[in-house]
């Protein structure tokens, strides 16, 4: 057990060795300390006092005490706690049991993945609400923080709750206890109303699950929510002959599904609203709404999910509901939200998105910029925020699609399945791409992002020689076709059929279509990525560095970042700037699923700078997989300018792949 403890679930204690450290009977203390041992870096002393005091004669007087306060119940003779450096103020907790801090390292990593164990290890944690009892006057900011906590901690325990309902047998007194604790916590939920109906029905007790739903259906109406999908679910639960007997509670939809033979799968995609961020400085509106507004708008406009229309998400602000219970009341799978705050001439926006289900945070970031133009530094900001959302996404619903039997997948897992084989950059596991994205049409023949996958697969086999290339090139061409009339106003539909085109020495068209797809998304960074690759080989050098910049932007952890890397390498080439395509090139190649053509770039790059040695290494790195490659393969691969095209012969010549 640690000596040191602090919790904050509940009335703050700080205990040493089991004894409780007796604090002074200051509000602004607690508040203090709280907000410190949740802040993800150092904390400027302005910052504090701007949350904390309401001008007072001496602000920074006031915080020194509170830290010498602080220091006296967390400092011990071998360990400083309390940190101080330069201007800014942190805690060092490790080794110390923090209850917060272990919740939100069990929420940030999954709640679903715990054990019962350790689900009620972590319920017994919330012996209260967040710093119960503790409110301040004049201190609209901290409110604003303390809110959106107690917010953020009562969905984490709803979490805990509803998987260690899940994970005990059914019906066990521990499991019933949980079960209603649940229901109290979360009354809005349906999934918890529907497993407590469900429970009742198992035990015999039809007249006591009459009787909730009753009380649940005024409950839902004096709201304003739709109560008919709870209501079906009790039906569904009743009219059971026999009822089911399970050795475990499992998740509320497995419980209510029919008895008969499931039938085709359903295409699900996942769903986002996008909650109005908060304007910390004052009444909400301005900044923080145009930021918001736009965001909902950029992400619509990626097509890659639903995303729930501007008007819902701002008429639940207006109720003041939080954004896991808006999340819920709006049964989407992903809620966003975040504050902005103007500061010391800086603005500060932070954002967290959060899996509904678990309550896990699955991103957060905090974004700092001086606002010398405001609008250009919003603009910035929201291309950070929509790419990484869509980025994180995609990469939990690829994970999660991976873990599931293939033959249970429905068209959306489908489609990540294959998204996830794809970025391996294999043969083998392009095949097994073109498998998933051909499953997920087959379940859903409207699905255009999956077309798209498809004709990925076809391209890649045309590029990398793994198919015939002409056959592969028109299979591309058809897939990205299919993609357009599903839905022309999807981006990805566009720039598969630009890099169709490509394969078929259509630049113009190619660089049409491409263009047409950031137009309709300018945060799509695939679309960008690809105009960098046509403009590095034939077109404007320049206008390629900047497309391969902005895709980096974008998307800075992307699976085909070798490839960006890639298109501004030979764009140096064109140049002339031999250096500095080197660099570029050893950049691409470091990336851990650069495939052989991006070794055949570091390579000439690396002769034509003079680097010799290196790009022997390179060049004897390819031979080992291809040994009859030449440079006549690296040119057939691309569809370089006569200038470039006699560039990189004579780097294969110095090297001996001439």
């Amino acid at each position: 057990m640690p000596s040191l403890s602090v919790l904050l679930l509940g009335p703050l204690t700080i205990t040493r060795n089991g004894v409780p450290m007796a604090l002074p009977a200051s509000r602004k203390l607690r508040a203090l300390l709280a907000y410190l041992v949740l802040a993800p870096h150092p904390v400027g002393r302005g910052r504090l006092c701007e949350l904390l005091w309401d001008v007072p004669n001496d602000p920074r007087g006031e915080l020194r005490w509170c830290l010498s306060k602080l220091r006296g119940a967390l400092d011990a003779p071998e360990r400083r706690r309390v940190r101080s450096q330069d201007d800014t103020v942190s805690l060092d907790l490790s080794g110390c049991l923090v209850d917060v801090l272990e919740i939100g390292h069990a929420a940030t990593h999954g709640i679903d993945a715990l054990d019962a164990e350790r689900l009620r290890a972590l319920a017994k944690l919330f012996a209260g609400d967040f710093l119960e009892g503790l409110e301040l006057e004049r201190s609209p900011h901290f409110n604003s923080w303390l809110i959106g906590q107690r917010r953020r901690f009562r969905s984490v325990h709803a979490a805990v709750l509803e998987q260690l309902v899940a994970s005990l047998p059914a019906d066990c007194d521990e499991a019933i206890a949980h079960l209603d604790r649940w229901v109290e916590l979360a009354p809005f939920d349906g999934r918890a109303h529907a497993t407590l109906l469900a429970s009742l029905a198992r035990r015999g007790e039809i007249a006591a699950a009459e009787k909730h739903l009753a009380a649940a259906a005024r409950l839902f109406q004096s709201e304003d929510l739709d109560f008919a999908p709870l209501r079906s679910a009790w039906r569904m639960i009743r009219d059971e002959q026999p009822p089911r007997v399970q050795p475990a509670c499992r998740s509320t939809a497995a419980q209510l599904a029919p008895p008969s033979d499931p039938g085709p799968v359903e295409p699900s995609h996942a769903s986002l609203a996008v909650m109005p961020f908060v304007e910390e400085s004052g009444p909400r509106g301005g900044l923080a709404d145009g930021l918001t507004h736009d965001i909902i708008t950029r992400l619509a406009k990626l097509r890659d999910f639903f995303v729930i229309a501007r008007g819902s998400v701002f008429a639940l602000a207006d109720r003041r509901i939080a954004p896991e219970e808006a999340g819920r009341r709006l049964k989407v799978d992903y809620v966003a939200a975040g504050t902005v705050h103007s500061a010391a001439g800086r603005l500060i926006v932070s954002v967290e998105l959060i899996e509904v289900r678990t309550a896990r945070i699955v991103w957060a970031e905090t974004f700092e910029r001086r606002p010398d133009d405001i609008f250009a530094v919003l603009d910035d900001i929201g291309d950070s925020i929509v790419s990484s959302i869509s980025a994180e996404i995609e990469t939990v619903e690829r994970n999660r699609a991976l873990l599931k039997a293939p033959n249970s997948l429905n068209a959306w897992e489908a489609y990540h399945r294959g998204l996830w084989h794809m970025y391996r950059f294999t043969q083998a596991e392009n095949e097994t791409a073109r498998h998933f994205f051909a499953t997920a049409l087959q379940l859903d023949p409207t699905f255009a992002r999956a077309y798209a996958g498809l004709s990925f697969t076809h391209w890649q086999n045309a590029f990398q020689r793994w198919g015939d290339r002409d056959r592969e090139s028109a299979l591309a061409f058809e897939s990205a076709g299919q993609s357009l009339l599903v839905d022309d106003h999807n981006p990805a539909a566009h720039w598969a059929m630009g890099r169709a085109l490509w394969l078929r020495g259509e630049q113009d068209g190619s660089l049409s279509e491409l263009g047409r797809a950031v137009d309709l998304s300018p945060n799509f960074a695939l679309g960008h990525y690809a105009l960098s690759f046509v403009h590095s080989q034939s077109g404007d050098p320049r206008a390629a560095i900047s497309s391969s910049d902005h895709s980096r932007h974008l998307s800075p952890f992307d699976p085909l970042l070798f490839g960006m890397l890639g298109s501004r390498a030979m764009s140096h080439v064109r140049l002339g700037q031999f250096e500095e395509a080197a660099e570029w090139a050893l950049k691409a190649a470091a990336r851990p699923n650069a495939h052989t053509i991006i070794l055949a770039i570091a390579a000439h790059c690396l002769a034509l700078a003079g680097r010799l040695d290196e790009a022997r290494g390179f060049a004897a790195a390819i031979r080992k997989t291809l040994p009859d490659y030449r440079a006549d393969d690296f040119i057939g691969t691309f569809r370089f300018e006569p200038d470039a095209e006699a560039l990189f012969r004579q780097g294969a010549r110095r090297i001996g792949l001439g």
